[in-house]
């Protein structure tokens, strides 16, 4: 089922016409209508509305967690050890522990496999490493020990909300960003009290609340801003730029969301590449592809198209949040007309997915037709009504393009995550 059939599904459930959820929504009936039947490819900030329209959580209509693909694949080792953590609040049962420093390790190996995209990998053993950092918590014997475990704790619980937010748990996310600031707070460290902040508006992001995460973006970036201009600190205030840019757009403040882009440009530029402190992965490229995105989501799709085909992508941005991007310009050149260069973008989309690994690309080739975009549905019409051959090539091009938008598919979401993937 698609997402413009569950949020019909959705609406009938809730007893409401198509005008009035395009009221609540405030957006307008040909919108809605559009989404429903699939004409139109329901953006993230579309769902997060309707979803708040309608009293549904977005994981709903998303059809979120993949529970059933998850499963095929063998499902998430270590998942239900994790709930148990989270559930156990502040008595969380300590394990003994190893050496901070080896335990510094842990987390950065986890770090590392959820940017390559082994997120399975990485939440497979969190539990116990969770565990054990309580326990050197306990153990410690001064400050400076205590203040490190937090430290280690906020950052393992940064990278459990960002995998289980990839996976469509959002409730679990929270309860982990409950842990991840409650650490913080005793880390010593109050840049990651921001770097929780800025997780924080990512989730509400998703509920449509983009008031509050607007506030705390730039509460965020007002206690940073006394900071020295070290790389964590100018890779956080960038990181926190590019956030607000987006929740500006979403809520049609476009000169504010353009100002974002041009302070995250000004921090991308005195870093000069793309930085991993606190998890930002925040550099020049980064800030490019949300300038795209912004003309997105403000209704520019010409500019988002015209600038997004034109960007050359620095060779250390992630294959993941590429992707992102020349999706983000394919829907740009399907609302803009033009479903050529629609194919081309959604090409490009695949050669830097191509050597992607793990559950998400398994779950994305098991994926059919029912969960390809509007915008590579609307590509596949337009060219089979358009006259494309029978040649082998063109088979070739339709096998690569129908992968190409089943990816496209199961990441629509991940808009909300250009900043932290």
């Amino acid at each position: 089922m698609s997402i413009g059939e569950r949020i019909a599904v959705a609406r009938k459930v809730a007893g409401l016409k198509q005008h009035v959820l395009a009221a609540r929504a405030s957006y307008s009936i040909s919108m809605v209508r559009a989404v429903e039947q699939g004409r139109e490819p329901a953006s993230p900030a579309f769902v997060a509305a309707v979803a708040k329209a309608l009293g549904v959580e977005t994981e709903e209509l998303y059809g979120q967690p993949y529970r059933e693909l998850l499963d095929d694949d063998g499902g998430l080792p270590g998942l239900a050890e994790l709930r148990t953590v989270l559930a156990e609040g502040d008595d969380v049962e300590a394990l003994e522990p190893s050496s901070l420093d080896e335990l510094a390790t842990e987390v950065q190996a986890v770090r590392e496999r959820r940017r390559a995209d082994r997120s399975r990998e990485a939440i497979a053993s969190m539990h116990v490493l969770l565990r054990q950092i309580y326990g050197a918590a306990d153990q410690a014997t001064g400050d400076e020990q205590r203040e490190r475990a937090f430290q280690l704790l906020a950052l393992g619980f940064g990278n459990v909300a960002q995998i289980v937010y990839r996976y469509g748990w959002l409730t679990l996310a929270s309860q982990a960003l409950d842990r991840m600031q409650g650490a913080a707070k005793q880390s010593g460290d109050p840049n990651l009290l921001a770097h929780a902040a800025h997780h924080r508006a990512m989730l509400l992001m998703s509920h449509a609340s983009y008031g509050v995460a607007e506030r705390l973006v730039e509460r965020s970036l007002d206690q940073l801003s006394g900071q020295p201009d070290e790389e964590g600190v100018v890779a956080l205030r960038g990181a926190g730029h590019l956030k607000g840019a987006i929740i500006c757009a979403r809520q049609g403040n476009a000169d504010r969301a353009r100002e974002h882009i041009a302070d995250a440009r000004r921090f991308g530029a005195m870093l000069g590449r793309q930085s991993n402190a606190y998890d930002t992965s925040f550099g020049p490229g980064n800030v490019e592809i949300h300038d795209t995105a912004v003309s997105l989501e403000v209704g520019d799709p010409s500019r988002a198209a015209r600038d997004g085909s034109a960007l050359t992508i620095p060779a250390d941005v992630t294959a993941t949040r590429a992707g992102h991007h020349w999706q983000d310009v394919a829907r740009a050149w399907v609302l803009s007309g033009d479903h050529g260069n629609a194919l081309q973008a959604l090409t490009r989309r695949g050669r830097s997915l191509r050597s992607r690994r793990g559950t998400t690309r398994r779950c994305m080739r098991r994926r059919g037709p029912s969960c390809w975009p509007s915008a590579g549905r609307q590509t596949v019409s337009h060219t089979s009504r358009h006259g494309w051959d029978s040649s082998s090539e063109t088979h070739r091009q339709e096998r690569e393009l129908g992968f190409l938008v089943r990816v496209s598919a199961c990441w629509l979401r991940a808009t909300n995550e250009r900043v932290t993937t």
